[in-house]
């Protein structure tokens, strides 16, 4: 079967071109050629066009094999380029070698042709994947420091928690017993009943705090994700409110996820609330899901571990994040909103469910073109469990 190859060819003879691609047809490619003789073409060509070699003549009427040799390598110094003379000359050949070309054929050698391109679109590919794996690798290493960063976050924010706790059960505690010892018509009750209500406000806090820190103790079930979004939907649009249009696409063959059904819903509610935020003059809150495999040993950065993976897009067409702030959008406690609009716990809240439940969330965002969270939960083989939970007040 032959090999397609797009052979970018500076000629000036058609002739010379016609021979050139009939040596490659005949060693098994099927060469898309396209014939070039000047400066401005050559520009235009690699400007305009994807191209797996170029193969050059040496000695040209007003432009020499140099002259493209120079223009290419400023377009694309990894393009293999491959000069074809009709003279011997070795001063031209190693001249043109240093200056980058690939090789230097004399055309009663026509014969090497073919495995010089072989070579170069070999070497080309193997540019191409080291590329490719170095970028995964960077994008790794990375996510690698993030995730440690935000694990030591967690272990602090974990234990903030846990003692936090203590100081709050004491706290409502004494208050119900300073509330039964007064009169139902006391002045002060209403000073007890408000303390108790800012205990449990802060009690809230502690609870996303564990959340956060994956030290919260999960009722695991197996669910069916597309479920879980379609009864959460009248409740989404509500939290928005009617100035967002929500717009949903399920996944036609959903796979199951295994977590906390609350927790699922919970990380729905924080994304809403944090799009709608962005959102103060209307848009569109947008709920897709999908699954994808990583194989063995294929190089991916999202997810980064081989599995089938549950993926849940939520996106806006709001505000957007600022690259400076993108970087910290997870971390407890920081937020942009004004004091007293917000708590910073949101994202951290769905950054903790999240890795708890075994998966992992991305953001993709510019100022001005709203955001993308993308999060992978793991795939479980089992079949979905009935709900029969009740809706808790939020």
């Amino acid at each position: 079967m032959s090999r397609p190859v797009n052979v970018l060819m500076v000629e000036d003879s058609e002739d010379d071109a016609r021979l050139l691609k009939i040596e490659l047809q005949r060693k098994g490619f099927a060469p898309e050629v396209t014939r070039v003789d000047t400066g401005p073409a050559l520009r235009n060509a690699l400007a305009t066009g994807e191209w797996d070699v170029v193969i050059s003549d040496h000695n040209m009427p007003g432009f020499s094999g140099d002259e493209a040799l120079s223009l290419v390598k400023c377009f694309d110094p990894e393009l293999p380029f491959i000069v074809v003379s009709g003279t011997r000359g070795e001063e031209h050949a190693v001249a043109a070698m240093r200056a980058g070309a690939s090789d230097f054929i004399v055309k009663n050698t026509l014969h090497r042709l073919a495995p010089v391109v072989e070579r170069e679109l070999v070497a080309s590919g193997l540019r191409a994947e080291q590329r490719r794996i170095a970028a995964a690798l960077e994008e790794s290493q990375r996510q690698l420091a993030e995730s440690q960063q935000m694990e030591a976050i967690g272990r602090l924010a974990g234990g903030v928690a846990h003692d936090f706790n203590n100081l709050l059960a004491a706290i409502l505690s004494y208050a119900d017993l300073v509330l039964q010892s007064l009169a139902p018509g006391d002045k002060h009750r209403d000073d007890v009943e408000e303390i108790k209500r800012a205990g449990r406000h802060a009690a809230e806090l502690t609870r996303q705090l564990l959340a956060f820190s994956r030290q919260q103790v999960m009722q695991k079930a197996v669910l069916n994700l597309n479920e879980v979004i379609h009864d959460e939907l009248g409740l989404l649009q509500r939290l928005v409110g009617p100035l967002v249009t929500i717009e949903t696409q399920f996944e036609r063959e959903p796979w199951s996820i295994k977590g906390d059904r609350l927790q699922v819903e919970q990380v729905l509610l924080n994304l809403a609330t944090n799009a709608r935020d962005a959102m103060p003059k209307g848009g569109t809150f947008r709920i897709a899901t999908s699954h994808v495999t990583v194989k063995p040993g294929e190089i991916t950065a999202r997810p980064s571990q081989a599995g089938d993976w549950v993926v849940l897009e939520v996106s806006d067409t709001g505000s957007g994040i600022a690259p400076d702030i993108k970087a910290k959008i997870f971390d407890p406690f920081f937020t942009t909103k004004e004091v007293g609009k917000g708590t910073g716990l949101g994202l951290a809240t769905v950054y903790g469910i999240v890795r708890q439940t075994g998966g992992s969330v991305f953001v993709d965002s510019e100022p001005g073109h709203g955001a993308v969270f993308t999060i992978y939960l793991p795939r479980t083989p089992e079949a979905p469990e009935h709900w029969s939970g009740r809706k808790v007040r939020r």
